[in-house]
């Protein structure tokens, strides 16, 4: 049985991360490179990322205005979304500045832009529209290529991370 909301909170930052903390999300590693030299990635952890359209394949970066990524695709005009699996946890504390592991980095290229090893989900993107949005700019992105596998998802509730156990495969949409 849910509890029932407290009084109305003041809409603060601290309370918007709480109340939108509650939203479960997958976890996706953001990279780009100014050519294809393991020297010139930059990549950053992000869970602000959606599907935008299917037709034309556009997908949605939220990058804060402050964040290198955020020059740096604008710069390279594209960007790649590798969504993580379960067990990658470690890279994507490593790529959001909480832990320093560098031996874990395994690039893989593809379209000429940088993709983590081992994750689920592949997508090589071009930008075609950036919109500024209070202290993030969105980038709208074009899959150019899209590689998947099966496996089970890294999640982000609440502030920790969890891996989504896949309950049957009863699937009526063929996913």
């Amino acid at each position: 049985m849910r509890s029932t909301a407290v009084a109305d909170l003041e809409v603060t930052p601290l309370h918007m991360r709480k109340a939108l903390g509650r939203f479960a999300s997958g976890v996706t590693i953001v990279t780009t490179a100014e050519c294809e030299d393991e020297a010139s990635v930059h990549g950053m952890t992000a869970n602000a990322f959606t599907s935008v359209s299917l037709d034309p394949p556009l997908v949605l970066v939220s990058i804060a205005n402050r964040a290198r990524m955020n020059e740096r695709i604008r710069e390279t005009g594209r960007y790649g979304v590798s969504i993580l699996a379960g067990d990658q946890e470690p890279l994507s504390l490593h790529f959001a500045g909480a832990a320093h592991q560098p031996d874990l980095v395994r690039f893989v290229w593809r379209k000429g832009v940088p993709l983590l090893e081992g994750a689920l989900v592949h997508l090589a993107c071009t930008v075609v529209d950036s919109h500024p949005a209070g202290d993030h700019t969105l980038h709208v992105g074009r899959v150019e290529r899209l590689w998947y596998d099966d496996g089970h998802p890294l999640v982000f509730y609440t502030g920790t991370f969890r891996s989504l156990e896949l309950q049957g495969r009863d699937d009526p949409w063929g996913f």
